[in-house]
């Protein structure tokens, strides 16, 4: 089959790979009919993150027909169409039980590696590196799912694909970010980060109740999509952003932050910036210290955008000194799956508006660039890998 492998920082090769195989009872497997490049996508194709091989398949965000189902597994049925969670669980562990699907403690076979860095084993991922399980991506062809009897929704008849291939983990990242923030009737909510996420977040805030929204980006087409969900938009390229979040809430800043960028983000330029960008692989978190900056006293900042290693400078006496509270990782994505469809399906939101960008999968490695570096419009990406 083909699939978009890794092959070190910036290169994206379409290449000829096995074909996945039945492994467990509880396996099934999927001819894609739909994938999309991630923005933590980017964070490997930046090589930002260890234990990438070469060779390995990229994607998490996945749907298809079901071409093959394990001896085990009743959920499932050949042609049944699903959008597969990009997070990898059992369902039976103690943290599967509490709905903390990210968490599962069974799912990584490399739980024991990721322990001596993380302290505990989570959740195995598709095609994120061996410290989350070494899973071929599904950016291919065809698509191994374990656990496919936990993982994958099924879906009604009448939906597109662009309709609901986003469950997969982008709706379901910003629902959460946004619900992370215990939202309020009339509590203004911002937003840092006009791509995918974060247009997801600037839904659902308004979705769960938020009375305003303000995203912050610097990108034309992202902040032109933000009003279109009906933020206010700042950019932060035009100066003292601390400023003008004050003087548009009459100083009293927003109830909670959403930082959906993560450990590439850019600030207001300056050498730390320069030195940190171009010589050295650390995190780089100017927008969460912003989102720090900006958050009420005694507010939330919600954290959606990723982080592998440190991140420095964090302003924690900020953090501390204003009472915030932070809440943050990975989606739980099984959580969110059938209320988010029904939202779908009631007309509520049809997350196919931020497409930009449709292609095939030979056209994989050159879509990275354009969606790395924001040209042509790209704020999103679907790969249709089998035609």
């Amino acid at each position: 089959m083909k699939a978009l492998t890794w092959h070190g920082s910036g290169d994206i090769r379409c290449e000829t790979v096995d074909d996945p195989i039945i492994q467990d009872d509880r396996d099934a497997i999927i001819k894609v009919t739909s994938c999309a490049i991630c923005g933590s996508d980017l964070h490997l194709y930046g090589g930002y993150v260890p234990g990438m091989h070469a060779g390995d398949v990229m994607g998490h965000e996945t749907m298809g027909e079901v071409v093959e189902v394990g001896r085990g597994n009743s959920k499932l049925k050949i042609g049944d169409r699903v959008v597969v969670p990009f997070t990898i669980s059992c369902g039976e562990c103690r943290m599967c039980r509490w709905n903390l699907f990210s968490l599962c403690e069974r799912s990584n076979p490399k739980g024991p590696k990721e322990a001596q860095q993380v302290g505990y084993p989570t959740a195995g991922l598709f095609g994120y590196s061996e410290l989350y399980g070494g899973f071929p991506g599904g950016q291919a062809q065809f698509l191994r799912i374990p656990y496919a009897d936990v993982g994958p929704i099924k879906v009604p008849e009448g939906l597109s694909d662009e309709q609901v291939l986003f469950l997969s983990d982008i709706f379901p990242t910003g629902y959460m970010a946004a619900e992370n923030c215990n939202i309020q009737q009339s509590q203004t909510i911002a937003v840092f980060g006009c791509g995918p996420v974060g247009l997801f977040a600037i839904k659902s805030a308004f979705l769960l109740g938020a009375e305003r929204v303000i995203a912050v980006d610097t990108v034309p087409k992202r902040l032109e999509l933000a009003r279109q969900c009906g933020a206010e938009t700042l950019d932060y390229a035009e100066g003292d952003l601390q400023k003008r979040i004050l003087d548009i809430t009459s100083g009293q800043g927003p109830d909670a932050v959403i930082e959906a960028v993560g450990m590439e983000s850019h600030g207001s330029g300056g050498l730390l910036e320069a030195l940190q960008t171009k010589l050295t692989s650390t995190e780089r978190p100017y927008a969460l210290h912003e989102a720090i900056l900006a958050c009420r006293p005694g507010g939330t900042v919600s954290l959606p955008g990723v982080f592998v290693g440190a991140a420095v400078p964090t302003p924690l006496g900020a953090f501390v000194g204003k009472g915030l509270t932070l809440k943050t990782g990975q989606t739980h994505v099984q959580k969110y799956l059938q209320p988010l469809m029904d939202l779908i399906i009631e007309g509520r939101i049809d997350p196919s508006f931020l497409i930009t960008h449709r292609v095939g999968i030979e056209d994989g490695p050159q879509a990275y660039e354009t969606f790395r570096d924001k040209t042509d419009g790209c704020v999103k990406v679907v790969i249709r890998p089998n035609g």
